[in-house]
């Protein structure tokens, strides 16, 4: 086993009240989006001179109408910007003021400056038709990250609904993703009531091509695992390609059949995740352009922790890369990662936060409860997750259970990453000291999504464009290509 360290190389809409709690790396899977939200272009302009768009799927609007709406959003900024809650509130329709009285601003803004810092004003608008409703998005600049402000008229033009949501800012191809090394399109998941939409990421050239499938974290990840304006497997699955290997990746279960999947009251790791890892691996195998026998898995945070149940189901799958998987239990993972996250406002917990670490500090207790049962109520386990769920994680040893593998495995983890740890990149370290074709890689300046950043670790850092180092990608190619052919 080799142990390497290098330094860094080159949605859904959310409401304020769950933009932390989404970014919990176990977020219920059922319910919580970790994906970006909307679809709309933006144009950014000065930030003296917002410009208004409209995206082409809205129907057309009332262009007098926009431009007086949008007056009256940045109004609105303006006056939660100042301290106006009262004024504000004025603003709202009736339902709206009864939803969220004066006092109720107050704290969601205070809650939005703790998270990204202070306002520094408008840089875009932009606008949607949504059903009977006018939707005007206020791109804006704060401290640590842009927030688009959604604010939702309806046809009284009094505000009807208010929503913060990581700033939809394009993306460009990481650099180092040539275009014209590779092509996509688009490929099915499985079949039946569960088929997903995927996309392939294919070499240019004459295959076969080895292959990976990725597998995104916790929650209703999208194929790109989006969070915020970053996409990392559109990152991971564009450079592979262009080093030589071809790559799937598509909607997960709990997003493309989020209703249906609420009203599983007994769904595990299962059929949240495993079962498609699986149907993804053989839809590769049935494709001319993968060479069958070098097809391999990388699961990233949930998915590497379930690394080792996907390979033990599927001997033929070639080998495996673990990134930022979890090698503790889950329940000890959200109760820290809350527990941090609380810090990062307070050194010292009020009474607030301390009340609700100590119903979560019970929840976890309940699920280390040898007496837990499938009668257990979600209310009393944490995230309200069903029973099943936790029972079927019982016992669950991710790293000992990757030594039955016995096939090439490569490990990374990035140091700035406070979801899950240096701690758990130890354990793996532990159980497979000596094990045969296993390599460890910790990236010390990189977080979560294996991207750079400076001090401390904050949720605020995943809101800023980014991409997967390219130090990860030629590590995970140089893996993969190296452990194809055997």
């Amino acid at each position: 086993m080799k142990r390497e360290t290098t330094h860094r190389a080159a949605a859904r809409q959310i409401p304020l009240v769950v933009l932390l709690a989404i970014l919990l790396l176990f977020a219920l899977a059922m319910g919580v989006s970790a994906a970006g939200c909307g679809s709309a272009d933006t144009t950014t302009t000065s930030a003296s001179s917002p410009e208004t768009t409209a995206p082409v799927s809205a129907p057309p609007a009332d262009q007098a109408q926009v431009d007086r709406l949008t007056e009256r959003a940045l109004d609105l900024v303006g006056l939660l910007a100042a301290g106006r809650y009262l004024d504000a509130h004025q603003t709202f329709d009736d339902t709206m003021k009864a939803a969220l009285p004066p006092e109720s601003v107050e704290e969601v803004w205070t809650a939005l400056l703790q998270q990204v810092g202070v306002y520094e004003g408008p840089s875009a608008v932009r606008s949607e038709s949504v059903g009977e409703h006018t939707a005007i998005i206020v791109q804006t600049e704060f401290e640590q990250a842009p927030i688009d402000i959604r604010v939702v008229y309806g046809d009284d033009e009094r505000v009807a609904g208010l929503f913060f949501q990581p700033a939809q800012i394009t993306q460009e191809s990481p650099p180092y993703a040539d275009p014209a090394a590779f092509t996509e399109r688009v490929i099915t998941v499985g079949s039946g009531p569960w088929e997903l939409p995927g996309t392939l990421t294919l070499p240019v050239g004459e295959g076969p091509f080895p292959a990976l499938v990725l597998v995104h974290g916790s929650g209703p990840n999208d194929r790109d695992e989006t969070l915020g304006p970053n996409k990392p497997f559109r990152d991971l699955a564009e450079g592979l390609a262009a080093a030589g290997v071809a790559v799937l990746r598509y909607d997960k279960r709990t997003l493309r059949y989020a209703e249906a999947m609420a009203t599983e009251e007994d769904i595990t790791v299962r059929e949240e995740t495993v079962d498609d890892a699986l149907a993804a691996v053989e839809a590769l195998r049935a494709l001319p352009e993968v060479s069958e026998g070098d097809i391999f898995v990388l699961g990233h945070s949930l998915g590497g922790m379930l690394v080792p149940r996907i390979g033990l189901d599927d001997p033929d799958i070639a080998g495996f890369v673990v990134a930022a998987g979890a090698a503790r239990p889950l329940e000890d993972l959200i109760l820290e990662q809350t527990r941090y996250l609380f810090s990062l406002e307070q050194k010292t917990p009020g009474a607030e936060q301390r009340a609700a670490l100590a119903a979560l500090e019970a929840q976890v207790e309940r699920v280390k409860d040898p007496d837990l049962s499938a009668e257990t109520p979600a209310a009393e386990l944490p995230l309200a997750i069903p029973v099943a769920y936790w029972l079927d994680l019982r016992g669950y040893d991710p790293p000992v259970a990757a030594r039955e593998l016995g096939r090439p495995l490569l490990i990374i983890q990035g140091g700035r990453d406070y979801q899950v740890t240096e701690a758990d990149f130890a354990l793996w370290e532990k159980a497979l000291a000596g094990e045969a074709g296993v390599e460890l890689i910790l990236y010390p300046e990189l977080n979560h999504l294996f991207m750079p950043g400076e001090g401390p670790p904050r949720p605020t850092e995943y809101l800023r464009p980014g991409h997967v180092a390219g130090q990860v990608v030629r590590d995970i190619a140089r893996f993969l290509l190296a452990n194809t052919g055997r």
